[in-house]
Order: C-alpha cells, then sequence, then structure tokens
C-alpha cells in the first residue's frame, strides 16, 4: 500500500501483468504511461519525478536510456521517489549498470533482476544486484524462486545435476499455466508431469533454459 507504480509496457508483453497486479493488488496506485512518454527517456524521467513513482519495472535496454537522461537531467537524486526497479525481459548485465551507482549508490533504490517467462505466469526468480556485484564481474545471475514457485535443473532423462554441471531449468508450483490453448501436442510436451511429486496432477514446465 502507498506505492506507486507505472504501466509502461504493454499488454501484449508478459511484464504488464506485473505490473497491473503488482500495484493493484496491494494497494497501490497505478500510472498509465503514454505511449509517446515511453519513447521520449526524458519525457518518462519527468513523469516519475511528478508522480513520485516508487516501483519501476524495465528492460535493461529501456534503463539504459533512463539512465542517459538521468545523468544528464543532473539535479539532485533524491527529486526521484523510486524505492526498487525490476528488471526483466533481457538477461542483465550488472557492469552496464555502474552510472546509476555513481550517482544513486546501492540501498535506494533497490535493483532486482527477476527472471520469468509467461507460462509461468511471468516471474520465477528475483536476485537484488549491488555494487559487489559489479566488483565481482558477476553475469546475469537469476537468483531464488519466488515463493509459489520452485526449480530443478534436470538431465535430458529427467534426474537432477550436481552443481555445476549443464541442464535444462524446468519450473514447477502454483503459478503454471494451464497449457496452450488448442495446443495439446505443445502443451503435453513443455508442461511435463512432476516427477518428485507424489500428486500426479502435478506438471513442470520446460523452460528450453
Amino acid at each position: 500500500p502507498g506505492d506507486v507504480w507505472t504501466l509502461f509496457h504493454s499488454y501484449a508483453f508478459d511484464f504488464s501483468v506485473w505490473e497491473l497486479w503488482g500495484a493493484l493488488a496491494y494497494g497501490g496506485r497505478l500510472v498509465a504511461v503514454p505511449y509517446e512518454t515511453s519513447r521520449e527517456p526524458a519525457a518518462f524521467l519527468r513523469l516519475l519525478r511528478e508522480q513520485r513513482v516508487t516501483v519501476l519495472n524495465q528492460t535493461l535496454s529501456a534503463f539504459h536510456q533512463l539512465m542517459r537522461a538521468d545523468e544528464a537531467a543532473g539535479g539532485d537524486p533524491s527529486e526521484l521517489a523510486l524505492r526498487c526497479v525490476v528488471f526483466g525481459g533481457e538477461a542483465l548485465e550488472p557492469a552496464s549498470l555502474r552510472g546509476w551507482f555513481d550517482r544513486h549508490g546501492d540501498a535506494s533504490p533497490r535493483l532486482v533482476n527477476m527472471y520469468g517467462i509467461t507460462e509461468t505466469t511471468v516471474h520465477v526468480t528475483h536476485r537484488p544486484i549491488t555494487l559487489k556485484d559489479l566488483e565481482a564481474g558477476s553475469g546475469s545471475v537469476i537468483g531464488e524462486p519466488i515463493p509459489d514457485l520452485h526449480l530443478y535443473v534436470l538431465d535430458p532423462q529427467g534426474r537432477p545435476v550436481p552443481a555445476g554441471v549443464r541442464g535444462e531449468l524446468y519450473v514447477g508450483g502454483a503459478g503454471l499455466a494451464d497449457g496452450y490453448p488448442n495446443r495439446p501436442e505443445l502443451t503435453a510436451e513443455r508442461f511435463v508431469p512432476h516427477p518428485f511429486s507424489d500428486d500426479p496432477a502435478e506438471r513442470l514446465y520446460r523452460t528450453g533454459d
């Protein structure tokens, strides 16, 4: 409650589900960003300041443009009310956030990388990003599963692989979609029986990652 979110993305992009319900399901306020504003980083920065936005969801590419606009605008960093920036839709490169951290630090707003896919109702994992990740040269670390999901890394035979061994990521839990409308073959291929559950109705989603 009390948070202000932006609806920045098209409803055709699954990120918009998170923006819509992240705000409205918890008593927040949702600011619909005009299309023209979403394509003009300086105008979008003004909107963030004027509307006192606290939670922002961005792809890394879009955030890079906002970073440049923020640096060019100058002024007091506290003019932004942001407390959390959520990244999704692209692999994250922590080193590319150096300019933002130099200006705003890594405590507030908190930058969070989230990995997800449409078939799992958008987000699956979360990982806060700090200056330590830049210093360590970390890549796109996806972090831990959100509470209603669980993850497995399995080999081609469906067996868990040891740490450090390549495998395919599978997702289980309450956030899984029912399947693909009118595509039973694809649904059966991607939503498979859960090999570690006693519930015959429980499934895992094969991400392909």
